[in-house]
């Protein structure tokens, strides 16, 4: 057996226990661990051929599991301190009162009000990465204001869906790209305004088109009375000043970088949080707020986590090297043809696992060929959240039929009502990736 044939056979098992795993319902994080440990057994038993390397000692395999668990580590730290800064913010009703400002001043004014609530949708999953923390963070507002305008049941849940996929994919944090470039040693810079311009456009699309034909009927005071009340003390200084220091800490290393103070993401989202505790006018329970996010985002961190020890073993293993192989002798009119299709119904299958397994090769393929990886990834990280409404995992879909108590039909609804937004976005994404040098140039990436 050649060490091509040992690859493959390796990924053949990595298949056969992923497919084993999902038909007995196992949960996302142990399929993809059981992945990997499937991989590692075969790599052992199976013959390298003219492969120099022996079998591995019980200790090496160690070493390589726990590698890969922190493959990730910075990605994770980011994730769950912005999640914390963004529930504390929730918590102390900072939320409810922009929403509930936002309505009482541009009710009458549809598309101003429809402008400001995709706003709101698109900020939680910007801070976080996670589309799943906007839909549980600021879906059951959005969606009820957006029922008072007269929005039907199937149309509001594929809306809130759209605005959380958008929102995961917004800057400035963007898991997909921020995992596909740490897989390929490449800085994560530069991606600000092809997330944003992508991000953004794909958003208002959904939005005004799932909410065409509809006229606000019923008075404000009857739509303010159906939102959660604000606590007393909050105006729009204390609304904004935690955001303020959270741009200015962010930009400001990017602005005066000669001698601006460098601070991580999670120290950024940290400070942050604090200044959300000076502002709040009312006291908060933040060890409550810490241990609850950290326990509502086990499965996510664990999804990361699983998902480094995987890409560790396909690079021990050598099945990365084939994969990254199969994707680079592939014609390049292929993948522009393929892509829009393979990369969402990947997200569904694999989540996050999709960013170092396919991002990885090709970024390493566009790079090789001339064009400009930054815009082509921030395509493919647009592309990858839309695929987050399905089967099996359907992550914030699920989410967003449980926030919004939907009792509809979830393919035959919130599928149905969502596809065509979903292949504009595709299609603006396919657009600009085939054009993607041009619209480098132009971007200044």
């Amino acid at each position: 057996m050649t060490m091509l044939q040992h690859s493959l056979a390796v990924i053949v098992v990595i298949a056969l226990v992923f497919a084993i795993a999902k038909k007995c319902k196992a949960c996302t994080e142990l399929t993809l661990l059981l992945a990997a440990v499937g991989a590692i057994i075969a790599h052992l038993i199976l013959p390298m051929g003219e492969d120099p390397r022996s079998a591995l000692p019980f200790t090496e395999i160690i070493r390589h599991v726990v590698e890969g668990t922190f493959n990730y580590f910075d990605v994770c730290l980011t994730f769950l301190t912005a999640t914390f800064f963004m529930t504390l913010y929730k918590e102390a009703g900072g939320v409810n009162y922009m929403v509930r400002q936002i309505v009482g001043r541009f009710y009458k004014k549809r598309i101003l009000l429809l402008l400001l609530l995709t706003v709101v949708m698109m900020v939680p999953g910007a801070v976080t990465g996670s589309g799943a923390t906007t839909v549980l963070t600021v879906g059951g507002l959005v969606g009820a204001v957006l029922a008072a305008m007269g929005v039907n049941e199937d149309r509001r849940v594929a809306l809130i869906f759209l605005l959380a996929a958008m929102s995961a994919a917004c800057p400035p944090i963007n898991l997909w790209a921020m995992m596909a470039a740490a897989g390929a040693n490449m800085p994560f810079v530069g991606f600000t305004w092809p997330l944003l311009i992508l991000s953004g456009v794909g958003a208002l699309v959904s939005t005004f088109y799932l909410t065409r034909g509809v006229r606000n009927t019923k008075p404000v005071e009857e739509v303010l009375g159906n939102l959660p009340e604000a606590p007393a003390g909050w105006n729009a200084l204390r609304a904004f000043v935690p955001f303020v220091v959270m741009i200015v800490l962010i930009m400001g290393a990017r602005i005066f970088p000669a001698w601006w103070p460098v601070f991580g993401l999670p120290m950024i989202f940290m400070i942050s949080a604090g200044a959300v505790l000076i502002c709040s006018p009312k006291k908060v329970k933040v060890m409550e707020i810490a241990v609850t996010t950290v326990q509502n985002l086990k499965e996510l961190v664990g999804i990361m986590v699983v998902v480094g020890i995987l890409n560790q073993t396909l690079t021990l293993t050598g099945a990365r090297g084939l994969i990254s192989l199969a994707v680079v002798i592939l014609p390049i009119w292929l993948l522009f043809a393929a892509l829009w299709l393979i990369l969402p119904v990947a997200e569904g299958v694999l989540q996050y696992a999709v960013a170092p397994l396919f991002g990885v090769p090709l970024i390493m393929l566009f790079n090789m060929l001339g064009y400009n990886p930054v815009v082509a990834l921030s395509c493919w990280s647009v592309m990858w959240p839309v695929g987050d409404c399905l089967p099996p995992t359907a992550v914030v879909g699920r989410a967003a039929v449980m926030e919004m108590n939907y009792k509809g039909n979830y393919y035959k609804g919130l599928v149905k009502n969502a596809l065509v937004p979903m292949l504009v976005i595709l299609a603006l994404c396919t657009i600009t990736m085939i054009f993607n040098k041009p619209v480098g140039d132009l971007l200044g990436v």
